[in-house]
């Protein structure tokens, strides 16, 4: 088997789907690159089990076939070749591969591609549509939330909620919370999964804006197709936190503030914060808002002053401000809306205006016990 191809659009092709090769895979035949040709369509697979990646090409192609290539070996090579026309000559008994480019050639020895794991069938699937910029924006916005924790697997993913009405994804380590809402997407029936980091991450560095990602999903797996490129993972089994019981409803103090002075603030004066709590203490009067952490083990200690728009009753309460930052980070508005209640219940953080009225973002974060 023979074909041809640029040496620059293969590797553009391989890196967008690199990413999904572990380091640790406990099957050799993971550390290869699938290469299958039939009709002139080059279709390369890379796997590790959990989630599987595949994109086509056309190339020129002399033969059909499959073979598994060394994945790091082909990518070290392509880097290194400057855009030109590369022969692949495959010897089916050996497995031997040549590849032949302008001034010179390179051998290496592939493996037999029965041996790479199948692509899992998925039956009884349901479908939706949801163009790439609502796919992307949501991953933004809720991959930070989610927990590391390995004996809660189902906070370790996003939860994505399907619906008539609306398209919502939730993410959550119990110590904050995102809530991601869109109303100009929505699927024919009602249906949840739980998706896992890996292909969240996968998803967020090849899905462009301007495309629509097909999802089809089922029980147990969920497949995205878009462009040129297929992604099919395993979904997290188990059932996910009731999310809407921890979002207080009644929060009576609101604080409108600007978000680049909120953030630099948090910035500066969680320098002197206590490195194992990372308190920082919010004390709103009036129109004024004081930022204060202490490290008392050291002596540090800083306060800023800041004025904001509040309605409410005086009141001080703490947060983890490394919490904050990073959802003070995935905002893009001028100004956020800071809603709370009592300093033992949770804060709401959100955009104080809408720049997308199909858009809606709540971020939740838990309070740290006031030091007295």
């Amino acid at each position: 088997m023979n074909f041809i191809t640029s040496s620059t659009a293969l590797l553009r092709h391989l890196q967008s789907i690199s990413g999904v090769l572990s380091t640790s895979n406990t099957l050799p035949i993971l550390d290869n690159f699938l290469f299958e040709i039939a009709d002139n369509q080059l279709t390369i697979s890379a796997s590790d089990l959990e989630t599987t990646m595949r994109t086509t090409m056309e190339v020129e192609a002399n033969g059909e076939g499959k073979i598994a290539i060394p994945a790091k070996l082909l990518l070290d090579v392509l880097k290194n070749l400057p855009d030109q026309p590369c022969t692949f000559s495959i010897d089916y008994p050996t497995f031997a591969i040549e590849i032949a480019y302008d001034n010179g050639k390179s051998k290496m020895v592939g493996f037999n591609g029965d041996e790479f794991p199948k692509i899992p069938v998925i039956e009884n699937s349901s479908s939706v549509r949801v163009s790439g910029e609502i796919i992307s924006s949501a991953i933004n916005k809720t991959l930070f939330a989610t927990g590391n924790d390995d004996l809660r697997p189902v906070m370790s993913g996003v939860f994505c909620q399907f619906s008539p009405q609306d398209i919502i994804f939730v993410a959550t380590d119990a110590h904050k919370l995102v809530r991601y809402r869109r109303t100009d997407s929505s699927a024919e029936t009602t249906s949840s999964f739980i998706l896992p980091k890996k292909p969240l991450n996968l998803l967020r560095s090849n899905v462009t804006s301007d495309i629509e990602v097909l999802i089809e999903y089922n029980e147990s797996n969920a497949v995205f197709s878009f462009g040129d490129i297929v992604l099919v993972c395993r979904l997290i089994d188990g059932k996910y936190p009731n999310y809407e019981a921890v979002i207080p409803k009644e929060n009576p103090n609101v604080l409108i503030i600007d978000r680049t002075q909120f953030l630099g603030s948090i910035k500066r004066v969680s320098i002197f914060a206590n490195k194992t709590t990372h308190q920082i203490k919010l004390k709103l009067a009036g129109s004024e808002l004081a930022l204060s952490a202490e490290d008392l083990d050291f002596s540090n200690e800083a306060n800023e002053r800041l004025t904001c728009n509040y309605d409410g009753e005086d009141m001080e309460i703490a947060f983890n401000s490394r919490f904050l930052l990073e959802m003070l980070n995935n905002i893009d508005t001028k100004e956020v809306k800071l809603e709370m209640s009592v300093p033992s219940r949770a804060g709401l953080l959100m955009p104080a205006e809408s720049t997308n009225q199909d858009e809606d973002i709540l971020m939740l974060v838990m309070p740290v016990m006031l030091n007295k």
